[in-house]
C-alpha cells in the first residue's frame, strides 16, 4: 500500500499555516474588487459627465469661423470699408494623404499653374495636419459648386464661403484707412506667446497701416465657430447648426472724413503729385486728407506680386507716400502770416515801409524778390507776397519769435489723429540748430539762416497737415485747435479738438494778419485774386500763396519751370479759409514740383474743393440761397405803372 501525496506529521500546525494563507490572498482579492469597484463608481458617477464630453469631442469638431471685419465709415455714415463674399478652396493635410495627386486633381477643376501647383505642394506638406492651406480665393460661382460636387473624392478639400474686405473708393482714401493683409511672421512674433488663434486662419487679414493697422483690435471682433459630426479618422460627416457660436462682428469707426469732398480733391489732383487737407475751423475736425498719387487698397487685400510693388514703391511721385502727413516740404510764402504775427508780438509798426526794388544787398550777396513792389507796408507785403519785406523784418526779430509763433499754431507737432506716420518736420531755432549739429562750426545761428526763415526757406519744413492746422487756428482767431479724424469708435464718441487752450496771442494781431490774408484773394492786386473768387455770392474766401524752392538758382538763372525736369521744380502751396467774416472752414494745398506760383496751380484747387465742403454745409447753403435784398426805393420815384401826375397849374392860367 503505497503512502500519501501530502503527509501531515503534525496535522494542527500545517492546517493553521493554510488558513493564514488563504485569508491574505481573499484580503489581497477583496482588497482588490474593491479598488476596482470604487474606481469604477468614480469613472461612472463622479466623472461621467467629463467622460461624456470627451467622448462627444470625438465625435464633434468646431471650425474656427472668422468674424466680419467692422465696417469703416465717413462723417455721413457712406461705408468707405466693408466687406462681401468670397469662395475659397482650402486644403488640409491628412495621415496617408498624396498631396501631389490631390493638387494635380484640383489643377483639372480650377486654373493652376505648373509654379503653383509647386508652390502649394510644399506649403501643405510644411502645414500642420488639419491645419487648411489656402489654394484659391475669389472661385466663380462655377468653379465653386464644381469642387463640392467632387468633394467625396477629394479628401481634405473644402470649399466654402468666407469674407474678403473691400474699399468701394479705391485710392481715394488709401493713405487714411490703409489696408489688409495675410499674416506673416512678423505678426505672430509680435502677438506673444499665446497668439489669437485667429491670426492662423487661412482667411484672416490683418491692418496694414492707417484706420486698418491702428485700430485692428476693435475692427477684428471675436471669432465663432462651427459644429461639425467627424468620423474617427477626423473627417466631415454633418454639420450641426444647433451647436455653432455665433463670431462677434467688428466694431464700427466712423471717421470724420467726407466722401463728397476727399473724392472731389482726388478728382481736381489728376495726375498732379502733393495733397490737400480741408479741416472745420470750429471743430477741428478732418473732413479731407487726400494725398495724390495713391494706390487701390482692394490690390493689396489680394497681394501684389513683385513687380507690382516694385513699380510702385520706385515711381519717382511716391504713390505709396502718405504726402498729406508724412511729406515735409518748405512751406515758403505761406509762412509768412507766421512771420508777421512774430514781428507784431515783437512790437514792430506794422505801418513802416520797406522799399522793394526787385532785389536787396546783404551779407556779401544779393536776395532777391519775385517782383518789384515799391513801399510796403505789412499789411501790403502779406497781399503782394514780397520777400524783401519779410527779409527785412526777420532781421529785425530773429529766428526765436518766429519760431515761438509757428510752435503756437501747430508747426514742428505731432497731432493725436488716432493713425501713425506723421512727420514732425522742422521749425528752427537758435537753441533746435545747437543741438541738431554736431559740427561746432554749423551751431551757431547766422543772419543769413534767418533772411531765408522769414520768406519760410531754409530751417523751416512742414506738412500739409501742420499748414491746415496752422491756417484754421489762425482763422479761428481764439482756439489752438487740434486735429480731429476718429468721430467714433463702436458708436462711442471720440474727444473733440476744440476742447483746448486759447491761443497766446491778441486777438487784433490775428485780425491784423487775416486782413492780409484777405487782401491776397479779393483785392485785384493780390496773388491769388483771380484763382480764389468762388462764386458763391457774399461767401469770400481768404488765402495766402506760397512757392517753394527745391534748388538752388544762380544769378542770371531763369525761375520759370518750362523745360525743367519734374523732380527740380518749385512746390506750389495755398493756404486759405472762407467765409472771410465767419470762418468755418480752412485748407491747406500742396502741388509737389507744380512749377513757379502758388497761384498756378495749388490755389484753384483749393478753390474747388472749398466749394464742395461751403456748398455741403446747410448754414453756408441757405445763406447762398437766399434772396439778395431789393434796391432802396426812391420815394421821389413814380411807381412803375402808375399814371402821370396832372400837370401843375401856372398863376394866370384857367383852373
Amino acid at each position: 500500500m503505497s503512502e500519501p501525496t501530502i503527509f501531515f506529521s503534525e496535522v494542527n500546525e500545517k492546517q493553521g499555516a493554510f488558513t493564514r494563507r488563504a485569508f491574505l490572498l481573499g484580503g489581497i482579492t477583496g482588497a482588490g474588487l474593491v479598488a476596482l469597484t470604487g474606481r469604477l463608481v468614480h469613472l461612472q458617477v463622479v466623472e461621467a459627465q467629463r467622460y461624456q464630453k470627451l467622448a462627444r469631442s470625438n465625435q464633434f469638431n468646431f471650425r474656427l469661423v472668422p468674424p466680419p471685419r467692422g465696417l469703416i465709415l465717413d462723417r455721413d455714415g457712406v461705408t468707405l470699408a466693408s466687406n462681401r463674399p468670397n469662395f475659397r478652396l482650402l486644403v488640409s493635410r491628412e495621415t496617408g494623404m498624396d498631396v501631389e495627386k490631390t493638387v494635380a486633381d484640383l489643377a483639372t477643376l480650377v486654373p493652376l499653374s505648373p509654379e503653383r501647383q509647386e508652390r502649394l505642394v510644399r506649403d501643405i506638406k510644411r502645414a500642420p495636419r488639419k491645419s487648411p492651406v489656402q489654394v484659391m480665393e475669389d472661385m466663380s460661382w462655377e468653379e465653386f459648386t464644381r469642387i463640392n460636387v467632387r468633394a467625396p473624392e477629394l479628401p481634405g478639400v473644402t470649399a466654402d464661403m468666407g469674407e474678403v474686405r473691400v474699399y468701394p473708393y479705391g485710392g481715394a482714401f488709401a493713405h487714411v484707412i490703409g489696408y489688409v493683409a495675410k499674416v506673416n511672421d512678423r505678426d505672430l512674433k509680435a502677438a506673444g506667446p499665446n497668439p489669437d488663434p485667429l491670426l492662423y486662419h487661412p482667411g484672416f487679414r490683418t491692418g496694414r497701416q492707417g484706420v486698418e493697422k491702428a485700430f485692428e483690435l476693435d475692427l477684428r471682433g471675436k471669432a465663432g465657430a462651427q459644429k461639425l459630426e467627424v468620423d474617427a479618422m477626423g473627417r466631415v460627416v454633418r454639420e450641426d447648426p444647433a451647436g455653432d457660436i455665433p463670431a462677434t462682428p467688428g466694431r464700427e469707426v466712423r471717421l470724420t472724413l467726407d466722401a463728397d469732398i476727399q473724392n472731389r480733391a482726388l478728382e481736381v489732383m489728376g495726375e498732379e503729385s502733393g495733397a490737400i487737407v480741408l479741416m472745420d475751423c470750429r471743430s477741428g475736425d478732418l473732413l479731407c486728407m487726400a494725398s495724390t498719387p495713391s494706390f487701390d487698397a482692394n490690390r493689396f487685400v489680394k497681394g501684389l506680386s513683385g513687380p507690382e510693388y516694385r513699380a510702385l514703391a520706385q515711381y519717382e511721385r511716391k504713390p505709396l507716400l502718405d504726402k498729406a502727413m508724412s511729406g515735409t516740404y518748405p512751406p515758403g510764402s505761406t509762412f509768412k502770416p507766421m512771420v508777421a504775427l512774430a514781428a507784431l508780438s515783437s512790437g514792430v509798426n506794422p505801418e513802416v515801409r520797406v522799399n522793394c526794388t526787385g532785389s536787396w544787398f546783404f551779407g556779401g550777396r544779393t536776395w532777391h524778390c519775385w517782383g518789384r513792389h515799391g513801399s510796403q507796408n505789412m499789411h501790403d507785403a502779406i497781399k503782394n507776397s514780397c520777400d524783401i519785406y519779410f527779409y527785412q523784418t526777420a532781421l529785425k526779430i530773429g529766428p526765436d519769435p518766429i519760431a515761438a509763433a509757428a510752435h503756437a499754431f501747430g508747426l514742428g507737432g505731432i497731432f493725436d489723429i488716432g493713425i501713425p506716420g506723421q512727420k514732425k518736420g522742422i521749425v528752427g531755432s537758435k537753441e533746435w540748430k545747437r543741438k541738431a549739429n554736431r559740427d561746432p562750426r554749423n551751431q551757431p545761428w547766422f543772419a543769413g539762416d534767418t533772411v531765408n526763415y522769414g520768406i519760410g526757406q531754409g530751417l523751416i519744413t512742414v506738412n500739409p497737415l501742420q499748414s491746415a492746422v496752422m491756417t484754421a487756428r489762425l482763422a479761428n482767431g481764439k482756439k489752438a485747435l487740434n486735429p480731429r479724424l476718429i468721430m467714433s469708435v463702436g458708436g462711442v464718441d471720440q474727444p473733440h479738438g476744440d476742447a483746448v487752450p486759447d491761443l497766446p496771442y491778441a486777438p487784433e494781431l490775428l485780425e491784423y494778419v487775416r486782413g492780409g490774408m484777405i487782401a491776397v484773394a479779393n483785392d485785384t492786386s493780390g496773388t491769388a485774386y483771380r484763382q480764389s473768387q468762388l462764386g458763391l455770392g457774399d461767401v469770400l474766401m481768404a488765402g495766402k500763396t506760397g512757392t517753394a524752392q527745391v534748388r538752388v538758382f544762380r544769378a542770371g538763372d531763369s525761375r520759370k519751370s518750362s523745360g525743367v525736369r519734374w523732380a527740380l521744380k518749385d512746390h506750389n502751396w495755398f493756404i486759405a479759409f472762407a467765409p472771410i467774416d465767419a470762418p468755418r472752414y480752412a485748407i491747406s494745398v500742396l502741388i509737389e514740383h507744380g512749377g513757379l506760383g502758388g497761384a498756378t496751380a495749388a490755389a484753384p484747387r483749393a478753390r474747388e474743393v472749398m466749394r464742395v465742403a461751403l456748398l455741403k454745409d446747410p448754414e453756408i447753403r441757405s445763406r447762398i440761397e437766399k434772396p439778395l435784398p431789393a434796391p432802396p426805393l426812391d420815394p421821389n420815384a413814380a411807381a412803375e405803372g402808375a399814371a402821370p401826375p396832372p400837370p401843375a397849374v401856372l398863376p394866370g392860367e384857367p383852373q
